[in-house]
């Protein structure tokens, strides 16, 4: 799996292993560490709020950062980015500590780039945050000593990732999926610039002077800024890879929410401590529709358990099945039994067997053959694979000689995955 897919993943499956090892593999543990790196990421906003400008702003970031839509959705993910994101806030929460110079010994120096290259080891991508750092550095005037330090730190977290980041090179066809950048993806990140913009008026930053805005704008803006450019060279924009980039956008909700209090703290200090419990009552109503979408199986765009239910409904034992892609195979790997008294007449080779993992399959002769002995096959692939050319001759085939020789009888879209069943034309027939 990992020398072949997924080895940017390897320290989260590796981590994930232990726990199932553990405690078993249930659904419970699968989404119970991304629960509680989000209340982790919560906390350190709430901690970086507190230190840099006062109890209101960071009681507000840190309550803003769970209700945020994006965190929502990951906090019930068995993937590793909530964990990267508490491991960013870990990281930041360190880094300011040091700024406001509490914190000398290379005991936190040490515990900085350890987090930096853990959150490294589970997303790459989350080296980003190291630009960011730099930004608050140099807006803040850090010392010289601060300067060498951070650099070792983070040339030292870095050195140990790139060994990750070289060999994931060669598995770069994992996210082929992603397309080329385009004008409106960016609506999102300027939407989220803007609101950290108004934050930063408030906030009147100075240079020299660490603030909130000086930690939190760089924590949003560049991350996402870097992801943009390099989306320009290779097509990497999905919003989870820099989800981390969120606690800057927490914390500088925080600053409004602050300067909130203390404007009605000037006209009633009693009618001030209610901003903060109303602002949470009204944002989480509001937000409520968004939070129950999130929890739904229709905020999964890709659900494999949903296309093999659709399998196990529609097919007739002696029939066949087809996957285009190949990859689209996975849905018989999660599911046998849902295939059950179906023949996987395109496999030449099972996984198992081959090594692999969606199988070897004939040549584009061989499947065609074997698909017109048939009269009724089963065709699982993506939800949009209908209107796209395919990718591979063997696809081609698969595709072409369904609509030459089969008709259509049955066609079901659920959550990402199509599932259409073919029988063989009546000579004569119309189609």
């Amino acid at each position: 799996m990992l020398e072949h897919v997924d080895v940017v993943h390897a320290l989260y499956y590796l981590f994930m292993h232990a726990l199932f090892e553990c405690f078993g593999p249930s659904t419970t543990v699968l989404r119970l560490p991304s629960v509680l790196a989000v209340a982790a990421g919560a906390a350190c906003v709430a901690e970086l709020g507190r230190r840099l400008s006062g109890n209101p702003v960071g009681l507000g970031g840190g309550m803003a950062f769970g209700l945020l839509p994006s965190v929502q959705f990951y906090l019930q993910e068995g993937r590793p980015y909530a964990l990267v994101a508490a491991g960013s806030g870990l990281s930041t929460l360190l880094l300011v500590a040091m700024l406001q110079g509490r914190r000398h010994r290379w005991g936190y120096w040490t515990a900085y780039g350890c987090t930096v290259f853990v959150c490294g080891l589970l997303n790459w991508l989350s080296l980003l945050i190291l630009p960011a750092h730099l930004a608050t550095l140099a807006w803040t005037r850090a010392t010289r000593g601060t300067w060498l330090c951070w650099t070792a730190a983070s040339v030292a977290a870095t050195a140990g990732v790139t060994p990750l980041i070289l060999f994931s090179r060669t598995q770069s066809g994992q996210v082929s999926w992603i397309p080329p950048l385009t004008w409106h993806m960016l609506i999102g990140p300027a939407i989220l610039l803007a609101i950290a913009g108004v934050g930063t008026l408030l906030d009147r930053p100075r240079a020299g002077r660490l603030s909130a805005a000086a930690v939190g704008l760089p924590l949003l803006a560049v991350p996402q800024f870097g992801l943009v450019g390099l989306s320009l060279f290779k097509p990497l924009f999905v919003d989870r890879y820099v989800l981390f980039s969120l606690l800057g956008l927490a914390l500088m909700i925080g600053v409004l929410l602050g300067a909130l209090v203390g404007a009605v703290q000037r006209r009633s200090w009693s009618a001030a401590r209610w901003v903060l419990p109303l602002s949470v009552a009204v944002a989480s109503v509001v937000l409520l529709p968004q939070a129950l979408a999130k929890r739904s199986p229709q905020s999964r765009v890709d659900d494999v358990l949903a296309a093999a239910a659709q399998v196990a409904r529609l097919k007739k034992s002696g029939g066949a099945v087809l996957f285009v892609p190949a990859a689209r195979r996975d849905t018989r790997l999660v599911s046998p039994h849902a295939f059950t008294g179906l023949q996987d007449i395109a496999l030449e080779e099972t996984p198992e067997r081959s090594g692999t993992l969606k199988g070897v399959e004939w040549d584009a002769a061989r499947i065609r053959t074997e698909m017109l002995a048939r009269q009724r096959i089963v065709l699982v692939t993506d939800a949009e694979d209908a209107s796209k050319p395919a990718n591979s001759a063997r696809d081609r085939t698969k595709i072409s000689t369904l609509r030459e020789y089969f008709r259509p009888v049955a066609d079901e879209q659920v959550r990402g995955r199509r599932v259409t069943v073919y029988e063989r034309r009546t000579p004569g027939r119309p189609s």
